[in-house]
């Protein structure tokens, strides 16, 4: 049979449109969990096909709601739909788009914050990293599944991602701690990465997704910008006018396409990155050495500062938003070395010294002299 002959053989059979099925089970978007229903089935199309060719594809999709999205990656010839749903109320209408796919739709009611994606596809969906540690997670894998049959590309390391994608036409309110929790999984290899390079295809506020995407030295270059960008190549599709979902947001939508690389940017653990990431950005008008400072305790601040911006060789008159990933990578390695050399600077945070201070002032206060416990030392070097 043909490419199109078999697509052809894989749509839907007539259905109720999703506006009828909303009205049927009398569904209404929950403002609360952000719901946005997207019901012009040409939109769900077109997001399907910016994941690529999900002919006989497995596939995650987060948050079905009505069920529009998910009739379009059935009709594109996905062979295996796994759907994750919180609200209860869009399982009939799920049900019966699995009564029209048979074999094809599993309906899981949970949480996908919670939810082990690790667990919901077979081990020989998995294609390995190409390499390196990640290859040897993948060997981990299949020993611990028993599957024996190993190919001579995927001996010689194969860069191919999966035939599984991860869709869905996110909620607002989960978007931004879903996609990191997402990216940290895809540093350590685990949920849906233990299956290799899963692409992901998701909807986020149009801020959002130009934050995702953002280059060097604009005006959106954020802390997101640089966690995605050092794990992925990333990009911004297209942009969905709001007056496209039901019930109107008040903002446009944008749709974000990921591929995760063969190797991160930076060889650092997800978190030690994040840490100086995140401090860089928390003053992003001012100089870069004002965010690195604060890595360090108040105790040894501007020496160590100094010595990291040295052995990282960058400039540190550079605001946050003209860095680029590899002097992130520079820095990132030197705080690394660091650590190494004294290993509670890991631990150490900025915030928390602050919160110490305060409260030892306040305990010095006339109101708290009588106060019998003392406050916690503050950290040194």
């Amino acid at each position: 049979m043909s490419a199109s002959g078999k697509l052809a053989s894989l749509r839907l059979p007539p259905l109720p449109t999703v506006g009828e099925l909303i009205k049927l089970y009398n569904l209404r978007a929950e403002k609360q969990l952000s719901q946005n229903f997207l019901l012009d089935l040409r939109l769900t199309d077109k997001i399907v096909r910016q994941a690529g060719n999900l002919m006989d594809a497995h596939v995650c999709e987060v948050g079905p709601g009505p069920g529009g999205l998910t009739r379009s990656i059935l009709n594109s010839g996905a062979a295996d739909l796994l759907v994750v749903e919180k609200d209860t109320r869009f399982i009939p209408g799920l049900k019966l788009l699995s009564e029209a796919a048979p074999g094809r739709l599993r309906i899981v009611h949970g949480d996908i914050l919670t939810y082990r994606t690790d667990r919901g596809f077979p081990a020989t969906v998995s294609k390995p990293w190409g390499g390196g540690e990640k290859w040897k997670l993948y060997k981990l894998l299949l020993r611990s599944v028993k599957y024996k049959q190993i190919t001579e590309t995927e001996k010689c390391g194969s860069t191919d991602p999966p035939n599984l994608h991860i869709i869905g036409n996110l909620p607002f309110s989960v978007s931004t701690p879903l996609i990191i929790k997402w990216l940290e999984d895809m540093a350590n290899g685990t949920g849906p990465f233990v299956y290799g390079r899963t692409r992901l295809t998701l909807t986020f506020q149009k801020e959002v997704a130009e934050r995702l995407t953002a280059s060097t030295g604009s005006k959106q270059r954020s802390r997101l910008s640089v966690m995605a960008q050092y794990l992925c190549t990333v990009r911004n599709c297209f942009t969905i006018p709001g007056r496209a979902f039901v019930p109107k947001p008040e903002v446009d939508v944008g749709v974000v396409h990921f591929t995760p690389l063969v190797q991160p940017q930076i060889q650092q653990p997800f978190k030690l990155v994040e840490k100086v990431v995140r401090n860089i950005f928390q003053f992003r008008r001012k100089y870069c050495h004002k965010g690195v400072e604060k890595l360090f305790p108040e105790a040894c601040r501007m020496e160590l500062t100094q010595e990291m911006m040295q052995k990282a060789d960058v400039d540190p008159t550079l605001r946050a938003t003209e860095l680029t990933i590899s002097q992130f990578r520079a820095l990132a390695d030197a705080y690394a070395q660091l650590c190494s050399r004294e290993p509670s600077l890991l631990s150490y945070e900025f915030r928390e010294e602050l919160r110490l201070k305060h409260l030892g002032r306040r305990r010095n206060s006339p109101t708290d002299a009588l106060s019998s416990t003392p406050p916690e030392p503050l950290q040194t070097c």
